[in-house]
């Protein structure tokens, strides 16, 4: 299937957009890549030969238009999305065909759902924002944990990692992210994002063996508190992260991601525990595997499959877990992810 489609690569060279690249080969699509550094496109291109550099300042709309021309999709990788989010949306819109981001930040994910919603469900695009481990994955946890309730009291999504080597780019972005609310955390409770100075709760988390319990930074909050309120009737929506990640993150000095076996990942693992609850009945869904941003390629490039096959349930700007069948979506990860649906 892949074979007939060119995908575009927006900041193709970046850490998780080489991820994307090799995991679109594997597929069978033809990345074509672009992003604003003319020299690191060529650096790429000279790496895997056979790749269409484009490159496209992305205050350049007829760059952009260039870049897209001709191609199926278009997966942007470009971080901070507060930057490029909207105008890759508008080059996707102009060229007709689908977008899809793996935007980590709140507020790029906000404005992707205000600004572009009425303009793509009118012209029957699809937007797909934070299709990665972050916003993406969890939204599918709990849109899957959910099954047949139309509403729940809330929502809880525990990140178990056992560290967090943050690239350059997750970096960016979480300044970027952090200019905008004036160094406020952010939570979403009682149906809407609050914004808070005081320090956010340590307490712990049950996860599942073999991790167990856990002590973890409570309202340590990712898109997930915008994905899945999009489309869920959900009013408390909670994120935790394990200390010793928040830690890692935090940390000035802590080094980028290193490789750690022939496919580039990192040793960094993940347990992904999202608890859904209603009128005193509890379901979950576990989620497992190695190096988040490696794990967002094939979240990302397989939405990318799916929209491309119409194997989707709406059409503008709408999450991983309303656009997509999300149980199914998550089987089809198990060569990446191991799954356990506890309803």
């Amino acid at each position: 299937m892949g074979s007939a489609h060119t995908v575009a690569v927006y900041g193709a060279y970046g850490h998780t957009g080489r991820f994307v690249v090799a995991h679109l080969l594997e597929r069978g699509f033809r990345p074509v890549i672009s992003g604003r550094d003319a020299g690191k496109l060529a650096g790429l291109a000279a790496s895997r030969p056979g790749l269409e550099a484009r490159p496209a300042p992305v205050g350049d709309p007829d760059a952009l238009d260039r870049a897209l021309a001709g191609t199926a999709a278009v997966i942007n990788c470009a971080g901070p999305f507060a930057t490029t989010a909207d105008p890759v949306i508008e080059a996707a819109l102009r060229a007709g065909i689908p977008y899809v981001d793996v935007a980590a930040e709140i507020e790029a994910v906000l404005d992707t759902f205000a600004h572009h919603a009425d303009r793509a469900r009118a012209a029957g695009s699809v937007i797909v924002p934070a299709m990665a481990f972050y916003g993406g994955l969890g939204d599918l946890l709990v849109t899957a944990a959910m099954g047949d309730w139309t509403a729940a009291d809330e929502a809880h999504i525990a990140y178990g990692l056992n560290s967090w080597h943050p690239t350059a780019g997750t970096r960016a972005a979480g300044q970027v992210s952090r200019e905008r609310r004036n160094g406020r955390r952010v939570r979403y409770t009682g149906g809407r994002l609050e914004y808070r100075d005081d320090t956010p709760p340590t307490l712990k988390w049950p996860f599942p063996e073999p991790m167990g319990t856990r002590a973890v930074i409570g309202e340590f909050t990712m898109a997930d508190a915008v994905t899945v309120p999009s489309h869920l009737r959900v009013p408390e929506v909670c994120t935790y992260m394990t200390v010793e990640a928040a830690g890692d993150v935090s940390t000035p000095d802590t080094p980028a991601p290193t490789p750690a076996d022939d496919r580039g990942r990192s040793a960094q693992t993940f347990l992904v525990d999202a608890v859904v609850r209603a009128d005193g009945t509890e379901r979950r869904a576990v989620a497992s595997g190695r190096d988040i941003y490696a794990v967002t390629a094939p979240l990302a490039v397989e939405a990318v499959a799916r929209i491309l096959t119409g194997r989707t349930r709406t059409t503008g700007v709408a999450s991983a877990g309303e656009m997509f069948d999300a149980a199914d979506f998550l089987r089809a990860l198990s060569p990446h992810v191991s799954l356990d649906l506890r309803q």
